[in-house]
């Protein structure tokens, strides 16, 4: 499960990284240890390559690694002032005019550039590949429906899966195309919404209020997440703050969409577990109940502060959009978000591959039960 996270979408690479090296077996052979991925935002693009080179597991973690150590901001989206600014200025239009103006201003930032690097270096024909060899049970993405206010996680899988339906979420079989990952991973405000049939799509983290449900639609019995924030909470001011800025309050629904909902979501899982285990087996069997295992691993950093370190390198353009915002200096959330840059995102990777090592046993006793 590799959920949302933007630039900070860089460290579940370093995971998967140390993952590799924990599961080299004879002969250094790596197979792929998740027969079922699930995405959402930038997580969402991480786990289609995964999913696309799962019959040679360490190529996908390879060339996931060459993607972020070489990323730039303009990779993304667009960082010319000229396009910034105009993006800037027709915000500031719509709003002045009352409605007088007509149009519909889409985003801050332009992510054609994404669209265009997808489509050239994605080959989603593996994930076929993939599933036909066995080397992968099946594959999702979320988006969210601005129309039908539904978490919607499309899937590929191997062998007939039912689609779902519950209450503002559910499951659609689907060859996943680049459509689908612009669509999870267009963050509300900052990058355009995707259209897919009639509707249009927002970041998947918007809706999916359980963000473990797909993969367990699809299979799973045990879980591994690898999130995008460290779970050390901030300690309450000691003096009064200053009224928070749009670029904080954006940061700060970010958070909530890629990690909090999870956090929820993995605390309601371990009561299940915790109230089945009060049920007997012969019980639970007949009704087809089941514990689901979980592992997180997690930053062990807060990556706001590393966000600082490097954040002289976002574009000019983008560094004025965030300070008219707000989110520049008191708070880097934002920032951290958008700050796709190879020197942070080589960082990120390093961590999340120490981190992994550190938690080295307990990964390896949870995909080798």
């Amino acid at each position: 499960m590799l959920p949302g996270g933007g630039a900070r979408g860089a460290y579940q690479v370093g995971v998967l990284k140390a993952i590799c090296k924990i599961q080299r077996g004879p002969n250094n052979r790596i197979s792929n240890p998740f027969p079922v991925i699930c995405g959402t935002s930038a997580g969402a693009i991480n786990a289609v390559v995964i999913a696309s080179h799962a019959h040679k597991f360490p190529v996908g973690v390879k060339r996931l690694e060459r993607f972020w150590r070489s990323m730039h901001c303009d990779r993304i989206y667009r960082t010319d002032a000229w396009t910034v600014l105009k993006s800037g200025l027709n915000f500031a239009a719509t709003l002045l005019s009352g409605g007088m103006i007509s149009g519909n201003v889409r985003a801050l930032l332009d992510n054609t550039p994404l669209r265009e690097f997808l489509h050239e270096t994605l080959q989603l024909e593996g994930i076929q590949v993939a599933l036909d060899e066995g080397a992968l049970h099946a594959v999702a993405v979320t988006a969210s429906g601005y129309t039908s206010a539904t978490a919607t996680s499309y899937f590929q899988a191997q062998g007939p899966v039912a689609n779902w339906q519950r209450p503002r979420r559910r499951g659609r079989a689907t060859t996943l195309q680049v459509s689908h990952l612009l669509a999870s991973s267009a963050l509300p405000f900052i990058f355009p919404a995707e259209q897919i049939g009639n509707e249009y799509f927002g970041d998947g983290g918007m809706r999916l209020v359980a963000p473990l449900s797909p993969a367990i639609h699809l299979g799973a019995n045990r879980i591994l997440v690898i999130g995008t924030r460290d779970e050390k909470p901030d300690l309450p001011p000691e003096s009064p703050t200053e009224y928070p800025s749009a670029g904080e309050i954006g940061g700060y629904l970010m958070d909530t969409i890629f990690m909090d909902t999870l956090q929820a979501d993995l605390a309601r899982m371990k009561r299940i577990n915790q109230t089945l285990n009060l049920v007997p087996e012969d019980q639970r069997r007949r009704v087809g109940l089941i514990n689901i295992d979980s592992l997180v691993i997690k930053p062990s950093k807060d990556l706001r502060r590393v966000t600082k370190a490097y954040v002289h390198e976002i574009p000019r353009s983008v560094q004025i959009l965030l300070r008219t915002l707000g989110g520049w200096g008191r708070d880097w959330r934002m920032a951290s978000y958008l700050l796709f840059e190879a020197a942070y995102c080589s960082e990120l990777i390093d961590l999340g591959y120490a981190d992994g090592m550190t938690a080295e046993q307990d990964i390896y006793k949870f995909l080798n039960p």
